[in-house]
């Protein structure tokens, strides 16, 4: 990476795609945003509104339906729901080069999980992510960094924003090494005024977040509860705590070490207050669920280890059919 010059594109532009794009902007770095239809629109138009604990930013952007106008860039955020992704990495050829660092900012089990990790998983494809290797296939996995984004927040319409948490992100290389573009992607996280750290256990960190969106998200589908009820009514946590406890278990199959005790996370949870899950948004707005990332991919994982984990599979079970019920209507 030229850290000069830097090329840097979002890929999506949907809530944290136009955080992160307004936080960038609003440290010095100019961006292009890769959008389509009423977001493009509206990026065109009159840029990115954000609001969060910082207060209110407007951000002004590059924003365009096409790779060949921005052209080879340096550093490429992917933004978008896992469900896209198949459909949307082949096209991506024209922003990359063999120096551009590509940063799926994309929730669950991500497709590269595998790579770079030795034993008996060596050269293992994540197949409810990736079932015929189309993604492996679309990008060279040298060029991805690892990415667990902390970034609650809600699209409120077309390039409209609000966040009410505090922004983290968390960078690693799949290979666990500490690296100089590591570090210099982080550095300019930082500078965008989100907490970004960089570590030499990626999966450590995505193994967390994991567990914060199997506890919540599938439920959330089923019972429209935000994450105070989710993780603070006592009908509700109840079954939290059941998926909490096959996940962990399954993280630990792993070897991931998680940074704290189920009480602890389900207290956090709760005080998270009256959020929707990314989820539940894409429910109620009748788009697809990322039940295959989110789930099916922990259940294939779980499985590796002889792990069964009957609550979530039949939690996400409910949600998919929650899910292919209101799109048959």
């Amino acid at each position: 990476m030229n850290t000069s010059t830097q090329r840097v594109c979002i890929v999506g532009a949907g809530a944290i795609g136009c955080t992160l794009a307004a936080r960038l902007v609003r440290g010095g770095q100019p961006v292009s945003v890769l959008a389509r239809g009423e977001t493009l629109t509206a990026l065109s138009s009159d840029g990115i509104h954000l609001t969060d604990l910082e207060g209110e930013h407007h951000a002004r952007v590059t924003a365009s339906d096409r790779c060949d106008v921005f052209g080879e860039q340096d550093l490429v955020f992917i933004c978008t729901k896992a469900p896209a992704l198949a459909g949307l990495l082949p096209t991506l050829a024209p922003l990359i080069s063999e120096r551009t660092v590509v940063v799926p900012v994309v929730n669950g089990v991500p497709w590269w999980y595998f790579h770079g990790v030795q034993g008996r998983f060596a050269g293992r494809r994540v197949e409810a992510v990736d079932p015929d290797g189309a993604l492996s296939r679309a990008l060279d996995l040298e060029r991805v960094l690892g990415c667990v984004v902390f970034i609650t927040a809600e699209t409120v319409s077309p390039g409209v924003v609000t966040s009410r948490n505090p922004h983290l992100m968390i960078l690693g290389e799949p290979s666990d090494r500490m690296t100089e573009r590591l570090e210099q992607v982080r550095a300019l996280i930082e500078r965008a005024g989100i907490e970004a750290r960089a570590t030499d256990r990626i999966r450590d960190q995505l193994w967390t977040k994991i567990i914060a969106n199997l506890t919540s998200n599938p439920l959330s589908v089923l019972t429209g509860a935000t994450l105070e009820e989710l993780y603070g009514k006592t009908e509700l946590k109840t079954v939290v705590a059941k998926i909490l406890q096959e996940t962990l278990l399954t993280a630990a199959a792993y070897g991931a070490r998680i940074n704290f005790d189920p009480l602890t996370f389900m207290e956090l949870g709760a005080g998270m207050g009256a959020v929707r899950t990314s989820m539940l948004q894409d429910y109620q707005s009748g788009r697809p669920l990322e039940l295959a990332a989110i789930g099916d991919a922990v259940i294939e994982l779980a499985g590796h280890q002889g792990l069964a984990m009957p609550i979530t599979r039949d939690i996400l079970a409910l949600a998919r059919f929650c899910s292919a019920r209101t799109h048959i209507h």
